[in-house]
């Protein structure tokens, strides 16, 4: 359960979108006042309630008022352009509670640890010439926003085979990490309550994979076509979660990812 303070801190979450969907369920059955936002929440949450949704758009200014004093705050969108990160920053920056963005470990591509194949920790060099960088690293160092950088999303209507089947994934031999997005959601609201501000988190479900293997899975077991090789370079990025896992205490309800797949595949095949 979140500590008492959270507790009484509203929620927001900036883009509700696929990850941001399950962070507000989850949040709800922890009994969190939660406040959903989207460009065009009339559309887009229109399934929500309508006094637990709101219109936030990062180039609108006249939107960012609705965030309420002493909030926690998701961010789920790249944090781009960095002028508007910045005057994001100054007019709401000093009112939040604590400040979850979500960020991506392509910041580590161009890091020598991915070239070598090493495990890549917090320490390792984001790549300041990437623009959504440069706005995490903006509202992290001002603010204390905590980063996480967040493996590929998996989950619900998001299965890593129907990549394979739809021609998404070649064939190799690169190393991919990922992170189901009911563990992602545990892990924003986790990291409210035990991360550190202005501290970064890699997130994925601690297991780098090689491709082949799961390809190998998807031909085995589920009868799919191989794919044509991929071609790309690179050996892929191989993440060290350990900061994850003892720093926030999180351990990932889907560490097995053939099981996790063989869970969508069945509830994907049943009647809806």
């Amino acid at each position: 359960m979140p500590s008492h303070q959270a507790r009484n801190a509203p929620l927001v979450i900036l883009g509700t979108g696929y990850t941001g969907r399950v962070v507000y369920h989850q949040a709800l059955m922890l009994r969190r006042t939660v406040l959903a936002a989207s460009r065009t929440p009339e559309t887009n949450l229109a399934d929500l309630p309508p006094d637990q949704r709101f219109v936030f758009d990062l180039n609108r200014r006249d939107t960012w008022a609705a965030i309420p004093s002493g909030a926690d705050v998701v961010w789920t969108f790249p944090a781009v352009p960095l002028d508007s990160v910045v005057a994001f920053g100054r007019q709401v920056g000093t009112r939040m509670r604590r400040l979850i963005v979500l960020g991506s470990t392509s910041a580590y591509d161009n890091a020598p640890h991915t070239a070598r194949g090493d495990l890549i920790d917090e320490t390792c060099p984001v790549d300041l010439s990437i623009p959504r960088v440069q706005g995490e690293e903006y509202l992290r160092t001002t603010y204390g926003a905590i980063i996480l950088r967040v493996a590929g999303i998996y989950g619900p209507k998001r299965n890593p085979l129907d990549w394979i089947r739809q021609g998404q994934v070649g064939s190799s031999d690169r190393f991919v990490n990922l992170i189901h997005v009911g563990d992602l959601a545990a892990i924003c609201l986790r990291a409210l309550e035990r991360g550190v501000p202005g501290e970064s988190y890699n997130v994925s479900d601690g297991t780098p994979r090689r491709w082949s293997e799961i390809i190998a899975f998807a031909v085995s077991r589920r009868g799919i076509s191989r794919p044509a090789p991929d071609g790309r370079p690179g050996l892929g990025k191989r993440l060290d979660t350990r900061k994850l896992q003892g720093g926030l205490g999180y351990r990932v309800r889907y560490p097995d990812l053939s099981t996790a797949l063989d869970e969508l595949e069945l509830n994907e095949s049943g009647p809806p």
